[in-house]
């Protein structure tokens, strides 16, 4: 990870490059990774609920993410995800 852009409303985006395409951490992004790391949820599903074209780019996503970031509750990123745009625009 470690990947991060200002969107058009100059807030702080994370994203997760998987090839050529970038998942934004979102907090339903993170409620999809929290559902995949917790029930019987295939690669196959976890692409499809994440907008990936396969699998093999529903893994590479899981590698890419760091564990910190998938057992980070999604209310809890959003505070971060602030906390860090304030920090970085000053």
């Amino acid at each position: 990870m470690g990947e991060h852009a200002l969107s058009e409303t100059r807030e702080l985006v994370f994203v997760v490059k998987v090839g050529e395409k970038e998942v934004p951490l979102t907090e339903e992004v993170l409620r999809i990774v929290r559902e995949y790391i917790r029930t019987p949820m295939s690669l196959e599903e976890l692409a499809e609920k994440l907008g990936l074209g396969s699998w093999e780019e529903a893994y590479e996503f899981v590698k890419a993410l760091p564990l910190w970031v998938m057992w980070t509750p999604p209310s809890l990123w959003e505070y971060r995800r602030k906390w860090v745009s304030c920090k970085t625009s000053q």
